[in-house]
């Protein structure tokens, strides 16, 4: 802006035409962003969420963003539809008021733990016993981000063929670290035992037998079932990408590759639809089997990506980059035009103190010191309990320090720790 003005002390520009000039920039910068959904129901619990005219400053056009959510029930539709219902205003009520865009984007990923775990807390307090996975993406300009409990999943398509999961899977059968932390936390994990002693199926968490580690909901499983959800952020190339999120119908189907592969070249709506019919070939209709894919595109590009070639350099694939702070702009514009994705943020700990009490960011001085970090009450100086009080796990040397938590939120992290027996009793 100082430049601006030097270039024209002669003939100065009105304020007016300098802030309509950044408009228009901003505008020019943000990409278009399309979306198909498509789905054949066999139980009907599988729900979506999509909504595109979310703002970060309300009544202000230019702080605008999108969310595209997937949410697949078991043992009724309950818990699908409060958490459709009610987790985008959990998650936004733990962002702090006045933040910048950046600042806002570095609170999003522990407002999604707080979010998450106010959500699973508040449905489990209803009495009933359904579950639900979630994938929840948030799209703002060219940074993407995910939270995930469960095994539905979002995979990034980027501009250039490489194809990469923004989640991962809370199938107890293929992850090894989520088994220890369930039964280091007082549940068993073992399949299901028919006459005989034969085992059979999947690996399950008893008492309940759900498949899962993670999800909101299924107060009759028990806590170390958590709702705290694994979270990744990424910064896209100025090329774009794809987004495709999906229930357990399509993956349990096929691989992330198969499915990204299979729409290539075509636009979000027949792309969502033409995933779903490949997972029908494939496997039939078993399960709810629901898609939405979401192109990311650049503002002077309206198409989808096209088929890549089918020969393509190394440096044309897909890298992951963690970036520190003094990388220089100069190196940042020639690694986005060979389609780096740069990750911001990637965290998967099912630990509350580390989730919520390793965040450094401007986000976090910002907020109420006398607030619950989880449920957003207001807390009088001598109920607040830290986050790092007594757990094993925090790497805090004073206890005393924030963030806080109310008394109830205490006693569900020490629930899901396995600190103590699962409050909740089904009769």
């Amino acid at each position: 802006m100082a430049s601006e003005t030097r270039r024209h002390h002669h003939n100065l520009v009105p304020l007016a035409a300098l802030i309509s000039r950044e408009v228009r920039s901003e505008k020019m910068e943000k990409p278009n962003v399309k979306y198909g959904y498509a789905a054949q129901s066999r139980k009907g619990e599988d729900y979506y969420l999509v909504k595109t005219d979310c703002q970060r400053v309300p009544g202000n056009c230019l702080s605008t963003f999108s969310v595209f959510a997937i949410f697949d029930g078991h043992n009724g539709n309950a818990a699908a539809i409060f958490t459709k219902e009610n987790l985008l205003n959990h998650v936004m009520g733990a962002i702090p008021r006045g933040l910048g865009r950046g600042e806002w984007l570095q609170a999003l990923p522990r407002a999604l733990v707080s979010g998450f775990v106010k959500t699973d807390k508040e449905f489990q307090s209803r009495g009933e016993t359904s579950g639900t996975t979630v994938t929840f993406v948030i799209i703002d300009g060219w940074t993407v981000t995910v939270a995930s409990v469960g095994d539905s999943r979002c995979v990034l398509d980027a501009q250039g063929g490489g194809v990469s999961d923004l989640t991962v899977d809370h199938r107890l059968e293929d992850n090894v670290e989520e088994r220890e932390r369930v039964t280091a936390s007082g549940g068993e994990v073992g399949r299901l035992s028919i006459v005989g002693g034969v085992e059979v199926g999947p690996l399950r968490c008893w008492p309940g037998g759900l498949c899962l580690s993670r999800s909101i909901g299924d107060m009759d499983v028990g806590e170390f079932i958590v709702p705290i959800p694994y979270v990744k952020q990424v910064k896209l190339s100025s090329a774009g990408g794809r987004l495709i999120i999906a229930s357990d119908g399509i993956w349990d189907a096929l691989s992330s590759e198969m499915a990204a592969k299979s729409c290539r070249g075509l636009p979000a709506e027949l792309a969502s639809r033409q995933v779903v019919k490949e997972a029908l070939k494939t496997r039939g209709l078993k399960d709810d089997t629901t898609c939405i894919v979401v192109d990311i595109i650049p503002p002077d590009n309206s198409l989808p990506p096209p088929p890549p070639p089918k020969k393509q350099s190394k440096l044309r694939s897909l890298i992951f980059r963690k970036w520190s702070h003094d990388s220089s702009k100069k190196l940042a514009k020639k690694l986005s035009a060979v389609d780096i994705v740069e990750e911001l943020f990637e965290e998967g700990s099912a630990m509350l103190a580390e989730r919520l009490g390793s965040d450094t960011s401007a986000g976090q001085s910002t907020s109420s010191l006398f607030t619950c970090a989880v449920c957003q009450v207001d807390l009088a100086p001598s109920e607040g309990i830290s986050v790092h009080a007594g757990s094993i796990f925090s790497t805090s040397t004073k206890p005393w320090q924030g963030p806080f938590l109310c008394m109830d939120c205490r006693n569900k992290k020490d629930a899901m720790e396995g600190k103590r027996p699962s409050g909740v009793k089904v009769v």
